[in-house]
């Protein structure tokens, strides 16, 4: 049975590693995301993998987007892993003075996002456990979403939001071959995370991991998503948080080389 999954936030960052990890291990891989320049891409750098990519452009905020998707899945057949990806942080504001569509922005993607692409998709994962014995969800969250840090207040809603929206999803799923897992990246050096996040401002996204020993990449990410979907189907990684050794939590990260005290 050819195993496939829909992996959104797919045209850049942990989406796309993600994306093309599968496909090197023989999914195929449903790529979504709004860019469908960046998803072209994706899919040529794809060429000659054990598996494939397509291509869905799709907003996941938009209501009539994920029906598209989610018709365009049906027409594969069954579905075994979804990895809810897509999200995103907006300005480092305090509470007080940031700006609530900047909130509004990370709640439609990070939370209704994920709730609009799970409940359209369920129906077909079912369909994939039922052919293949078990389907799993993936919920990519942050560790945003379990310790709160000052100028994190949207984004440390939206996730703990999220957070919690993927433990009920556990919770009601019980009895069900469908394993509910949440990856929580801290750090993770990316094009784009930090740069969205401070409104394009280069050089501040660049400042976030200067002198830094080996901040995450997207792709060990895309390693710890990979290696849980293929674990056997009785083994459920409730929560996998994943950090660089440099940072002890979201506020506390070591500057400059690591090295034993004597």
């Amino acid at each position: 049975m050819v195993q496939t999954a829909v992996v959104t936030g797919a045209s850049s960052g942990i989406g796309a590693a993600t994306a093309r990890l599968l496909a090197e291990h023989g999914w195929e891989v449903l790529a979504v995301a709004r860019r469908a320049e960046r998803l072209e891409e994706l899919v040529a750098g794809a060429a000659g993998l054990e598996g494939s990519i397509t291509a869905l452009p799709a907003d996941i905020t938009d209501g009539a987007d994920v029906e598209r998707v989610r018709a365009a899945v049906a027409d594969r057949g069954g579905l075994r892993a979804l990895v809810n990806n897509a999200g995103g942080a907006f300005g480092l504001a305090s509470v007080e003075d940031s700006d609530v569509e900047d909130w509004r922005r990370m709640f439609e993607v990070n939370v209704l996002g994920a709730k609009r692409v799970t409940s359209a998709l369920l129906p077909l994962l079912r369909d994939g456990a039922r052919a293949a014995g078990d389907a799993t969800i993936i919920m990519v969250t942050s560790i945003a979403g379990h310790v709160a840090y000052e100028g994190g207040g949207g984004y440390n809603a939206s996730k703990f939001a999220e957070h919690a929206m993927t433990a009920v999803l556990r919770l009601e799923l019980a009895g069900e071959p469908i394993r509910v897992v949440e990856v929580a990246p801290g750090m993770v050096r990316t094009e784009e995370f930090s740069l969205v996040r401070f409104g394009g401002d280069q050089a501040k996204a660049d400042a976030v991991y200067a002198d830094v020993d080996g901040p995450l990449v997207a792709e060990d990410i895309a390693s710890a998503i990979v290696h849980a979907l293929e674990l056997p189907g009785n083994v459920n990684l409730d929560l996998v948080t994943i950090k660089p050794v440099a940072q002890a939590a979201p506020h506390k990260v070591v500057k400059g080389e690591l090295r034993p005290r004597s």
